[in-house]
C-alpha cells in the first residue's frame, strides 16, 4: 500500500512530504545519524558479529559453524539486488533540500541498517546466554535503527515514507533469516548429539 501510494502520489504519500517540510532542520547531528546507516558503518558492524558467531560456532564444535555467518552475509549481499530495481521503477524525488533527482524510495540506508545491524543480532542472539543480554541485543538494534530513521528524515535525506516502505521490506527479510537459522542450528545439534 506505501509502494502504491508513492507511486501514484496518493493522499498517504502527499501527507508524507508535508510531514517532511515540518521535520527537516538539517545538521550535523542528523547527518551522523544518518551515517549509521551507510555501507561504511553498517557492514563492519555486520562483519565482526559474523566472524565472532563463527568463532563461537566452531569453537563449539558445530558441524556447519559457517551456515549463519554465511547466510547473513549472503542477505546482504543480495539487498542491492532488490532495493536499487525497487528505486528505478518508483523515481520517487527526494525531499526539497535534496534537489533535483529520483530513486528515493525506498530508502537504501534504512535497509542497510536493518539488514545489517538486525542480521548482526540474529547471528549473536544464540551466543547471549541470558534473557536481559538478549532484550538488550535486540533493544539496542531498535534503537540504532530509529536513530537512523530519525537522522535520515531530520537531515531531509528521505521522506518519512521511503524509511517506512524499507522496514517493511527489510523486516520479513530478517524473519526469514531467523526462520533459515532456527532450522540449519536445529538439524546441526540433532546431527552432533548423534
Amino acid at each position: 500500500m506505501i509502494t502504491w501510494q508513492v507511486v501514484v502520489g496518493g493522499p498517504l504519500a502527499r501527507a508524507d512530504e508535508r510531514l517532511s517540510d515540518a521535520v527537516v532542520r538539517p545538521g550535523r547531528f542528523a547527518e551522523l545519524l544518518a551515517d549509521l546507516g551507510g555501507v561504511a558503518v553498517a557492514v563492519p558492524v555486520l562483519v565482526v558479529a559474523l566472524g565472532y558467531a563463527g568463532l563461537c560456532a566452531r569453537s563449539r564444535g558445530l558441524p556447519r559453524w559457517w551456515a549463519a555467518p554465511a547466510a547473513a552475509a549472503g542477505l546482504m549481499a543480495l539487498l542491492p539486488g532488490l532495493i536499487v530495481p525497487l528505486k528505478e521503477v518508483v523515481a520517487r524525488p527526494g525531499p526539497p533540500v535534496m534537489g533535483p533527482g529520483t530513486g528515493f524510495y525506498p530508502s537504501g540506508h534504512t535497509a542497510t541498517a536493518v539488514v545489517a545491524y538486525g542480521a548482526a543480532v540474529v547471528v549473536l542472539l544464540p551466543w547471549f546466554r541470558t534473557a536481559l543480554a538478549r532484550r538488550v541485543l535486540i533493544g539496542f538494534c531498535a534503537v540504532l535503527n530509529l536513530a537512523v530513521a530519525a537522522g535520515l528524515v531530520r537531515r531531509g535525506y528521505h521522506f518519512p515514507l521511503d524509511v517506512v516502505g524499507s522496514w517493511c521490506l527489510c523486516l520479513p527479510l530478517l524473519a526469514g533469516l531467523a526462520v533459515f537459522l532456527r532450522r540449519v542450528t536445529s538439524r546441526a545439534l540433532s546431527r552432533s548429539s548423534r
